[in-house]
Order: structure tokens, then sequence, then C-alpha cells
């Protein structure tokens, strides 16, 4: 695209981005977005087949550097070395967006310990250590943006979600911490919140949702990872503390935050029709 909802596409020229979770969903948009405007593009991911494939992409949409790179983001030294490697294949770093994440919906007294574990070391510790390997980096250069992709389920606790919302919450937390901590480094700090978005991350979870989480899916709507994608960068390009994608979506966060008492009432309310309808 060569407009991102009002913010010129153009304001990614020659931006030396870094991107995790870069080899599908809302990451590949992401990446070719920004390849697309003529910007250089580093994408990192665990799965090396898909990772050539978009890196495929990306030298075919732009004209800029790309770069990728097979990485395990809760591997803390792997990630510092790929962020040396990183800095030395764009030259240098203006954008790190940490998008990386793993989900795995169920009952709490049936989802393995080990889930829980995975969600933390992934999403959260992920997350964190992504922005603690480039920030010294953009310290030394006095500017950057680090955008942390959290969830919906960052703000909203909902049925099913008890491991994978915790970790996003912890990214909310984390984000707004840092982004004070960073304020006179002249870095700035966002964190996202996608609703349900069409990936293959979404069609593998919709396998395995308890029934009842389906059921207060299917209320929220979907956006395509192209639309989630767009919004993240018109609120990169405007310094943005909170995105979040989606007009439906703006309306659960502002109900969330100003009617609390509302939003827990529905809820509770499409559960227990849920529970009477289906014994």
């Amino acid at each position: 695209p060569t407009r991102c909802y009002g913010v010129a596409m153009d304001w990614y020229e020659n931006k030396r981005v870094f991107i995790t979770g870069g080899s599908s969903g809302i990451g590949r948009s992401l990446a070719l977005a920004i390849a697309s405007a003529g910007g250089h593009v580093s994408i990192a991911a665990r799965g090396q087949q898909r990772l050539d494939e978009v890196h495929a992409e990306l030298e075919a949409r732009g004209n800029g550097r790309s770069h990728a790179i097979a990485l395990d983001v809760s591997d803390r030294e792997a990630v510092e070395a790929a962020a040396a490697e990183v800095v030395d294949a764009l030259g240098g770093i203006d954008i790190v967006i940490a998008n990386a994440g793993i989900t795995h919906p169920g009952y709490i007294a049936e989802i393995p310990e080990d889930v829980f574990q995975s969600m933390i070391d992934v999403n959260y510790f992920g997350t964190v250590n992504v922005a603690r390997a480039f920030l010294p980096m953009m310290r030394a250069q006095k500017s950057g943006h680090i955008c942390n992709v959290s969830s919906t389920l960052g703000f909203l606790g909902a049925f099913g979600y008890t491991a994978y919302a915790a970790s996003k919450f912890a990214i909310v937390g984390f984000s707004e911490c840092l982004r004070q901590e960073v304020l006179l480094d002249r870095i700035t700090v966002s964190v996202a919140y996608p609703p349900d978005t069409d990936t293959p991350q979404y069609h593998m979870e919709n396998e395995i949702k308890p029934p009842e989480t389906a059921m207060l899916s299917e209320t929220a709507g979907l956006l395509t990872a192209d639309a989630v994608a767009d919004e993240i960068l018109r609120g990169i390009a405007r310094g943005k503390l909170h995105i979040t994608p989606g007009l439906k979506n703006k309306l659960i966060r502002f109900a969330s935050f100003h009617m609390p008492w509302l939003v827990r009432y529905v809820i509770a309310s499409d559960l227990k029709k849920f529970a009477r309808k289906n014994g």
C-alpha cells in the first residue's frame, strides 16, 4: 500500500526494521508493507522454510535491504547474538517490533503445566529479550522505536485463555514501564492489542478451543492480518503508546476501562446462556 490509514507509507522509507514472528500472519504483513515502502527489513521466526519463503517475498517486493534469521526469542543469548547480526545486515536499527507469540486455549485444569511456562517464555520473556538486546544500540544513537505486540487479551480476560492472557497482560505492564524509562533517551515505545486475526495461529487455536471460548470469539469479529498491520504501522509512525486495531476492538477497550462492570456482565450473561442451552 502507498498509504496507511492517513499516514504516508513513505515515512518508512529507509527505516531499518526488525520484526519477530515475521514468517506468517501479522508479522509477514508488517514486513511486506514496510519493504514495499522502501524500508529495510529483517525478520525472525523459528520455522526456516516459511522464513525463507517470506524473505524471498521481501526481496521481490522492495528495493531495500532484507534479512532473515531463524530465532527462538525465548533464548536470551541467541537473541543478543541475533541483534548484532541484524544491525550489521541492515546498517543500524530504527524500529523493533516484538510480534512473536504462541497460544494454547483450554480449560485451566486441562492445560499442561509446560504450556503455562511456554506462554511466559515465548510471549513475555521473548518480548523482554528483544527489547533488552536492542536497547544499548538505540540508547547510543538517542533514537528508536520499540513496538511490543500484546493482544485484546492483554487488557481483557476471556474464558479459556488463562495461560495466554497472563503472558499478554505482562507485556502491557512491561511496555508501560519501559516507555517511561527510555523517555530521556528519545526512544518511543508502543504496545499493540490485535483482536482475533485471520492468521495460521488463529486457525490452529480454533481446533482446540473450548466451546465456551469459541462462542465468545464469535461476537468479537475477525480482522485480516493486513488490516491489523496497517493500524500498527500508523500507530508506530504517530508514536502512540496504545495501538488498538479495529473499531469493535477500540470500543471493547474503551468499555473495559470506563465501564468494566458492563463488560463483565455481558460476558457472564453470555456464558450463562451458553451453559443453559448446552446443559
